[in-house]
């Protein structure tokens, strides 16, 4: 596979990353509630950068989530669109583990534990720790709970995703983990693409019509009586 296209809206961030020939190029934008009209566009402006049409596209991967709701169906609906027209191998990445390799990438951190800011008083979690591939592998099963529900880890941990920044001083009371300064906190879809890669490579691609968002939470919003439990 030659020719393989990244996409990610599951957060505030924005971002489209292109493997062309052994090359890569991204757009990335952190903006809110614009990832529907600039998905494609940002696409569109790799494609025509590599000088590739769609038709040459060899696989899709994807931020299958968590995230916001909304999001995470945009980027689903686009991987889906764009490999149903060409009957493509599709990779689903977790946010989760996007953003673990990220930190892996930017900063060298090889065990992350990556926590979402998933409103109602929770978080999304997952802990990560770089494999012999260089790619995060997980070490506990992705999950939504309270901040006070994550696990005790120690310093040899660093932080990373919005979680933090909302639930700094509880988690980190808790976890022990390092946190590290200058950690951007979203996913990219360069780390999408790279994960991506090594699944498509593993075997782990699935046919469009099974690449499904995963939300971790069935609810969208607090009950009357979740709201008093509070």
């Amino acid at each position: 596979m030659n020719n393989i296209v990244a996409l990610d809206t599951s957060t505030e961030a924005c971002s489209v990353a292109l493997l062309c020939n052994g090359e890569s190029l991204d757009r990335y934008v952190v903006e809110p509630r614009i990832h529907a009209k600039a998905l494609l566009p940002m696409l569109d402006e790799l494609l025509a950068e590599a000088g590739l049409t769609a038709r040459q596209i060899d696989a899709v991967a994807f931020g299958r989530g968590p995230g916001a709701f909304t999001g995470v169906r945009i980027a689903t609906a686009a991987a889906q669109a764009i490999a149903l027209g060409g009957d493509l191998p599709v990779a689903p990445v977790s946010t989760l583990a996007c953003i673990a390799h990220r930190s892996f990438r930017e900063h060298g951190n090889n065990k992350v534990a990556a926590a979402i800011d998933a409103r109602m008083g929770e978080v999304y979690w997952g802990t990560y720790q770089v494999a012999g591939a260089g790619v995060v592998e997980i070490v506990a099963e992705e999950r939504v709970c309270a901040p006070s529900a994550v696990p005790v880890l120690d310093a040899s941990w660093s932080a990373a995703g919005t979680g933090w920044q909302t639930y700094q001083s509880e988690l980190l009371q808790l976890t022990g983990v390092t946190l590290t300064d200058d950690v951007d906190p979203f996913p990219h879809a360069v780390d999408i693409l790279q994960i991506g890669i090594t699944q498509l490579q593993r075997g782990e691609g699935v046919a469009p019509e099974h690449a499904l968002p995963v939300y971790l939470r069935d609810n969208v919003a607090l009950t009357v009586k979740q709201r008093a439990r509070k």
